[in-house]
């Protein structure tokens, strides 16, 4: 009777085992496996920081240094990382996002001019990107 009772117990609680083992994706696989989620891939357009901006706070609390890695983004995580790819002339950046906007309608990314001559759009101010974000701690760069 005593084994019944201590059984009714655990399955009431959810059994024996940890939470994190018992929650599963649709296929099967724990969420502890799967690992830190990535976002997906964006495209649209970039444009970049103007030198005036050089030495201001950004969202992140630090000062902007117009010859970082730096950008700024409305939805990827502060401190997380992204390759840019110009889609126009296929040259790339790894980027660090240390501050939220662009503000502008249209606009996906902000980047430092640094950065900017990197992709080689100081000349038309703006351009077409794809921006893949990178696994925490790992990635290219």
């Amino acid at each position: 009777m005593r084994c019944l009772a201590v059984g009714l117990v655990l399955a009431l609680a959810g059994g024996s085992e940890p939470a994190s083992s018992r929650e599963r994706t649709s296929h099967g696989v724990s969420s502890a496996q799967q690992g830190p989620k990535v976002a997906k891939p964006q495209r649209g357009r970039a444009s970049f920081y103007a030198n005036r901006f050089h030495g201001r706070r950004m969202a992140n609390g630090r000062r902007f240094d117009r010859n970082s890695n730096m950008a700024a983004s409305r939805s990827l995580p502060l401190g997380s990382r992204a390759q840019v790819r110009n889609l126009e002339n296929g040259r790339t950046a790894i980027v660090s996002i240390q501050d939220r906007g662009p503000f502008t309608r249209g606009r996906v990314l902000d980047v430092s001019p640094s950065v900017a001559t990197q992709l080689g759009m100081r000349e038309q101010g703006t351009a077409m990107v794809e921006i893949v974000p990178l696994p925490a701690g790992g990635g290219a760069g």
